[in-house]
C-alpha cells in the first residue's frame, strides 16, 4: 500500500505546492509530541492545543488558497459568459466551438481545485487518525465537531465544498446551452445530432468528483436525523459510561417491539371473525397497542430520567405476559383477553429509553452510527413482522393449547421476549446517571485535561454561537426576560413543551401525524382490503407487506445519499407530501373495478413518499426545534412519537368505524381522512416554508 505522504508528493498540483497541507510536518510532530509527553516534558493539554493551532494554520492555508482558486474560475465564468451573450446575437460556429472548448478548459481547472480539495481532506482525516491511535485521546470527533459547527468554520468548505455546486451549476448550463446552439444549425456536418443531449466528460468528472467528497458521511447523517436522538451542546460522553453490550441490548428491544406491533398484522382479521367480531375490528386489535403507547412513552421518558435497566426488565415482562394473553385468548374465546393482551404489548413500549440510551450513553463519535442502526433496527422489524406471519401458517394441538397462524404469533413474540428478558438481566451495564453534570470522568486527569482543552480550544469558537442560542432562547419564549440558566431549563410538562414549538415546529408535527396516519392506514386494514378485493390468502399479505418493509432502507440510502445533495430539504420535505397525496388519490376506488395493480402502485408510492417524508421531517424538526426540547422527560422525541402514535390510534379507529358500513365501503371511507389531512399538511408548509431551515 502506498504511503499517503508520498502519494501527495506524487499526485500534487506543482505551482500550488505551498498550499497543500504539510503532511511530513504534522506526521512528525505526532512522533515529538508522543515522545514529549512519554518523557515527561510537556502535559497533555499543552499538547493537545499546540496540535489543535498547528492543525488550524495548515486548514487556513489551504482554505484560502481553495477560496481564492474558486474566485478565479467563478471570475473566469463570468467573463465567458459575457463572451456567449454577444456571440449568441449573431452567432458564428467557429467562434462557438472556440468558447465551448474554453469552458471545458475551466471545467478542467476546476476538476484540479476539486482533487486538490479532495486530497486535503484525506490527509487532514489521516493525521487526525494517526494523532489518535499515537496519542491514546479520541481527539478527532472532538476537533471536527467543534470546528465544523462554528457558524465560521473553515472545516465546511473542505468537507462540504461550499460554493462549488453554484460554480458546477453554471459551468453544466453554460455548456449545455452552447451544445443546445450548435445543434440548432441545419447542417448535420457541423454538429452530429446524436451527441446534442450527451452532457460534456468534463462534467461527469467534476460530479464524480464531488460526489465522492459527499458520499461517505450523507447516508449515516440521513438516519442519524430520521431516528431524532436529540444532542444537547458540545456534550462528550464518558467512555465508561457506555458499554456496546447495552447498545447492542436497546437496538434489539427496538427489532423485537417492531416486529411485535407488524406480526399481526396479516392475521388480525382472521382472529377477530374467529372471536365473533366483524374483519374491521382487526383496527382496534391493532391499535390497541398504540393506545396504551400514548401513556407508556410518558412514564418510560421520565424513567429514564433515572434508570434504564428497570425500564428495560419491565417493558420485557409485560410484553411477555401481553403476547402470552394475546395468544391463550383462541382458546379462551375471548376477545377481551387478546384486547388486553395487546395493550399489555403497548404498555412494554420501550422506544423512549432506547432513544434516550443513545442520546445519553452513546459516544459522539459513534452516535450517528448507533442512531443510523435505531432506525435500520426499526426497518428490519418492521419488514420481519410479517414475514414471519406469512411463516407460520401451521396448525396443532399442544395439550389444551391451539397452535395455528393466528396464535403463534403470540407464542413466539412470548419466547422472544423471555429470551430477551434473560441476556438483559445478564448482560446489561446499567450507565451511571447524573441529571445535573454533564460530563462525567472516571478520574481528575481526565477531567483535568478536558477542562484545559475546553478552555484552551473550545470558548473562542462557541462565544459567538452560545450568545445565538441564548437570542433564539429569549425569542422562544414570547420576549420574556428569563436568565440564561432559566432559559435553558428543559420542559417540565406537555403544556410547558407545547409553548416552546413555534408555529414551523407545529406544522412538522402535523406532518409526522399525516404520515403515520396514511401509512397506519394502508398497513392495518392491508389484509381486510386484499382479501376483499383481489382474494388473497395470509402468505399473500405477509409478503407484500415485508416487501413494503424492506424498501425503506434502500429508499433512505438513496434520498441520504443523493437526493439530500441536490435538493433543500423543506424542498424533498414538499416533494414528498404531493408524492403521498398522490398515492392516497391513486388509491381511491372510483370505478366498478379495483385492479390489483392500482393497489399495489399507490400502496408503494405512497408507503415510500410517507418513509421519505418520515427521515425529512424529522431531519428539520431536530433542527427549528428549541435546545429546551432536547433534554428531560417532555423532549422532541417523546412529542414526535406522541404525535406519530395518536394518529396510529386515530387511524385504526377509524377503519373500525369504517368497517360498520361495510367492507366495501372501507377503502374510500378510510382514504378520505387522509386526503383532508394531506391537504392540510401541504398548505400549512407552503404556508411556513421559509421558516423551515
Amino acid at each position: 500500500m502506498v504511503n499517503f505522504g508520498k502519494k501527495l508528493t506524487a499526485n500534487r498540483v506543482q505551482e500550488w505546492e505551498k498550499y497543500y497541507i504539510n503532511y511530513k510536518l504534522m506526521k512528525k510532530k505526532v512522533k515529538q509530541h508522543v515522545q514529549e509527553t512519554e518523557q515527561g516534558g510537556k502535559e497533555r493539554q499543552c499538547v493537545l492545543k499546540e496540535f489543535a493551532r498547528m492543525l488550524d494554520d495548515q486548514i487556513e492555508k489551504t482554505v484560502l488558497f481553495f477560496l481564492e482558486q474558486q474566485g478565479i474560475i467563478a471570475h473566469k465564468i463570468q467573463e465567458l459568459g459575457e463572451e456567449r451573450t454577444v456571440l449568441l446575437k449573431s452567432p458564428v460556429i467557429s467562434k462557438i466551438s472556440e468558447l465551448r472548448e474554453a469552458y471545458i478548459a475551466v471545467g478542467h481547472d476546476l476538476l484540479k481545485l476539486l482533487k486538490f480539495v479532495d486530497m486535503n481532506a484525506t490527509g487532514i482525516r489521516k493525521i487526525l487518525k494517526k494523532f489518535d491511535k499515537r496519542f491514546g485521546y479520541k481527539f478527532t470527533d472532538y476537533y471536527i465537531s467543534t470546528r465544523s459547527n462554528h457558524p465560521y468554520s473553515q472545516l465546511q468548505q473542505v468537507f462540504k465544498h461550499v460554493g462549488i455546486a453554484a460554480v458546477v451549476g453554471a459551468l453544466s448550463r453554460n455548456l449545455a446551452e452552447l451544445q443546445e446552439r450548435q445543434g440548432s444549425y441545419p447542417s448535420i456536418y457541423d454538429q452530429p445530432s446524436t451527441t446534442l443531449e450527451v452532457q460534456d466528460p468534463v462534467i461527469y468528472l467534476i460530479h464524480a468528483s464531488v460526489d465522492k467528497l459527499t458520499r461517505s458521511t450523507n447516508f449515516l447523517q440521513f438516519l442519524g436525523k430520521h431516528a431524532l436522538i436529540l444532542e444537547e451542546g458540545e456534550d462528550q460522553v464518558d467512555k465508561e459510561k457506555y458499554y456496546f453490550v447495552s447498545l447492542m441490548l436497546n437496538l434489539v428491544n427496538t427489532f423485537l417491539y417492531m416486529v411485535n406491533t407488524y406480526i399481526i398484522v396479516p392475521t388480525a382479521d382472521d382472529y377477530s371473525t374467529i372471536l365473533g367480531a366483524a374483519a374491521t375490528v382487526c383496527g382496534i386489535i391493532i391499535g390497541s397497542m398504540a393506545v396504551a403507547q400514548v401513556f407508556s412513552s410518558v412514564y418510560f421518558s421520565a424513567w429514564s430520567n433515572k434508570s434504564y435497566f428497570k425500564p428495560l426488565v419491565f417493558s420485557s415482562i409485560v410484553l411477555f405476559l401481553g403476547n402470552t394473553l394475546y395468544a391463550l385468548a383462541y382458546d379462551l374465546n375471548s376477545l377481551t383477553v387478546l384486547l388486553i393482551g395487546r395493550l399489555l404489548c403497548g404498555m412494554g413500549s420501550a422506544r423512549a429509553v432506547n432513544r434516550r440510551y443513545i442520546s445519553d450513553c452513546v459516544p459522539r463519535e459513534i452516535r450517528m452510527k448507533a442512531s443510523a442502526g435505531f432506525v435500520s433496527a426499526s426497518a428490519l422489524g418492521m419488514a420481519c413482522g410479517p414475514a414471519l406471519a406469512g411463516l407460520l401458517q401451521t396448525r396443532f394441538k399442544l395439550y389444551m393449547l391451539t397452535i395455528n397462524q393466528d396464535t403463534l404469533p403470540g407464542w413466539v413474540m412470548a419466547f422472544a421476549w423471555l429470551a430477551y428478558l434473560i441476556w438483559l438481566w445478564i448482560s446489561f451495564k446499567e450507565p451511571v446517571h447524573d441529571a445535573e453534570v454533564k460530563h462525567v470522568f472516571p478520574d481528575d486527569t481526565r477531567r483535568a485535561d478536558n477542562e484545559a482543552l475546553e478552555s484552551g480550544l473550545v470558548q473562542p469558537l462557541l462565544l459567538s454561537s452560545e450568545k445565538m442560542q441564548n437570542d433564539e432562547g429569549d425569542e422562544e419564549c414570547n420576549g420574556s426576560d428569563e436568565g440564561q440558566e432559566e432559559s435553558h431549563e428543559p420542559a417540565t410538562s406537555i403544556a410547558s413543551a407545547y409553548r416552546l414549538l413555534t408555529p414551523s415546529v407545529k406544522v412538522q408535527l402535523l406532518i409526522y401525524f399525516m404520515l403515520k396516519y396514511a401509512m397506519e392506514i394502508l398497513l392495518a386494514e392491508s389484509s381486510v382490503i386484499t382479501s376483499f378485493y383481489f382474494g388473497w390468502s395470509t402468505s399473500s399479505v405477509a409478503i407484500f407487506l415485508a416487501v413494503l418493509g424492506l424498501t425503506v432502507l434502500p429508499v433512505n440510502a438513496v434520498v441520504g445519499t443523493y437526493v439530500s445533495n441536490l435538493f433543500e430539504d423543506r424542498q424533498i420535505l414538499l416533494g414528498s407530501e404531493i408524492l403521498v397525496l398522490l398515492g392516497i388519490l391513486l388509491s381511491f376506488k372510483l370505478t366498478s373495478t379495483y385492479t390489483m395493480p392500482q393497489y399495489v402502485s399507490s400502496a408503494l408510492i405512497t408507503f415510500v413518499a410517507a418513509e421519505v417524508l418520515e427521515g425529512v421531517n424529522l431531519a428539520l424538526l431536530a433542527q427549528v426545534m428549541s435546545s429546551r426540547l432536547t433534554r428531560g422527560t417532555y423532549n422532541g422525541g417523546l412529542l414526535s412519537t406522541e404525535a406519530g402514535t395518536l394518529a396510529r390510534v386515530v387511524a385504526d379507529g377509524t377503519i373500525t368505524l369504517a368497517g360498520y358500513l361495510g367492507e366495501s365501503w372501507l377503502l374510500n371511507v378510510t382514504l378520505l381522512p387522509s386526503l383532508i389531512i394531506c391537504l392540510a399538511s401541504i398548505a400549512a408548509t407552503l404556508l411556513t416554508y421559509n421558516s423551515m431551515f
